[in-house]
């Protein structure tokens, strides 16, 4: 890899880290530590691995991500927004009674969410399941 492919993913981690920060802030709820430990990895996934479109999110040759420890919509969502699925501002109505963002991801509710989670170890037998 390039060193400005690991400067590209260094700031966009940065960024999402911060996004995190913002909306458990902000939210005065919510679960910082998971959610930042997963930040890195949400980095590479979307901004680098995934063959993914934010413009058309239910494309259907799209990479998929079931993110079983559904309490760390902070990082997901963090990282949608600066992949472009939705305004970075929508970021600060985390767990507000009316936002689509909520404690745990909705995929009826969020672009990009391919997975509504909440029972958490879930995610391995649904990744599964569709995995034909």
């Amino acid at each position: 890899m390039e060193s400005e492919d690991i400067n590209f993913l260094k700031e966009k981690a940065k960024q999402i880290r911060k996004g995190i920060i913002e909306q458990v802030y902000n939210a005065q709820s919510g679960h910082p530590g998971g959610s930042l430990s997963i930040a890195d990895i949400l980095t590479v996934l979307y901004f680098k691995e995934m063959n993914i479109d934010p413009k058309n999110p239910k494309w259907e040759d799209r990479d998929r991500l079931v993110l079983s420890k559904g309490h760390c919509s902070p990082a997901l969502y963090s990282c949608l927004a600066h992949r472009g699925y939705f305004d970075p501002n929508e970021l600060n109505t985390f767990r507000n009674i009316k936002s689509n963002l909520q404690g745990h991801p909705d995929m009826n509710k969020v672009p990009g969410v391919d997975m509504t989670s909440g029972s958490l170890g879930q995610g391995l037998s649904v990744a599964n399941r569709n995995s034909d």
